[in-house]
């Protein structure tokens, strides 16, 4: 019997650190015909930001072993025959009465190796490393219901831009990858997930109350108006992720979710921001979240809006694991 060739591949320098790359010259994304090695050359490319989104965090990892046309994996636990340079978190799943080791970025290496392991995107927990039960992020989720259209969204985000002025609060906007954008607001790390999510609850029901026409916060999705957007405060809930600044996402133009400045939303499209057009933007302008850090804002007067809507009777949404998306 021929013994089996070894599969091809070749060897990125990342720092000072080595990282083989197999099968490079595979097609992952077929609308332009990008590979494996273009997809990781994209991440070295951008990788200040992309370790900015990750440090530190839990993170789960969308694989597609041959390519986003094939099979996806959702992937917590960090895979097998990681080198002993690759950093983990061990958090705990009560639901499931388990532990899970989930990859924790702490350099583009490791980046980079998450690519070898078919890695297409890259989705963090809102909490860190040193305390995982306590967020430091506030994400924004403007998710378009089927019927929303894109002027839907920019106008809601000229919404959240509006009242977090008000609030004194720094939001740092990005394309979803999809057809929505996030906004994040880095927070002190001082609330467990629940409040975290009842504050997020209580900022949509402002935007909501502000552009009743274009806005939802209805809890059931076979209940929401499919013409409106919908604000989702889940997406802080413990164990809700979503794709970090700088991810690709797996669809075959490999969009990325990109970081913007507020007054571009008038006129970008999300599509515009794919890994063949994100290098040149980032070594242009750089990370736009570079300042993410500097600031933690209080979620105290969300916490107060909170306790006013439910005094005032306002619908207790159920727990964010039967929440129905």
């Amino acid at each position: 019997m021929a013994a089996k060739s070894a599969s091809p591949s070749t060897e990125l320098t990342v720092g000072d650190r080595t990282v083989r790359l197999s099968n490079p010259d595979r097609v992952y994304f077929p609308a332009r015909g990008e590979t494996k090695l273009d997809l990781a050359h994209y991440y070295l490319s951008v990788a200040d930001g992309i370790v900015r989104a990750l440090r530190e965090r839990p993170c789960m990892l969308h694989r597609f072993p041959t390519g986003i046309s094939g099979e996806k994996v959702h992937q917590k636990r960090l895979p097998r025959g990681a080198p002993d340079w690759v950093e983990t978190v061990r958090l705990y799943f009560p639901r499931w009465g388990r532990h899970a080791d989930e990859l924790c970025v702490t350099e583009p290496a490791a980046v980079i190796w998450a690519v070898q392991m078919s890695t297409v995107e890259f989705h963090p927990w809102n909490s860190r490393r040193a305390d995982t039960e306590r967020p430091d992020e506030w994400r924004i989720d403007l998710d378009p219901m089927p019927d929303c259209d894109f002027d839907r969204v920019r106008r809601v985000a000229g919404v959240v831009h509006e009242v977090l002025d008000e609030l004194g609060m720094t939001g740092y906007p990005k394309t979803s990858g999809g057809k929505g954008l996030h906004v994040y607001v880095r927070i002190r790390p001082e609330w467990e997930f629940a409040d975290v999510r009842r504050a997020a609850l209580a900022f949509a029901r402002e935007v909501e109350r502000r552009a009743p026409d274009d806005v939802t916060t209805t809890w059931w999705r076979k209940d929401r108006d499919p013409a409106k957007l919908f604000v989702d405060y889940n997406q802080n809930a413990r164990d809700h992720t979503i794709a970090s600044a700088y991810s690709v996402r797996g669809n075959p133009e490999g969009t990325v979710s990109t970081p913007v400045h507020w007054h571009e939303i008038a006129d970008l499209h999300p599509r515009d921001f794919t890994i063949a057009t994100v290098p040149a933007r980032f070594a242009e302008l750089g990370d736009l979240h570079a300042g993410i850090d500097d600031i933690a804002f209080p979620l105290d007067p969300l916490l107060e809006w909170a306790e006013r809507d439910e005094r005032s009777g306002a619908d207790t949404p159920p727990e964010a694991d039967d929440l129905e998306k």
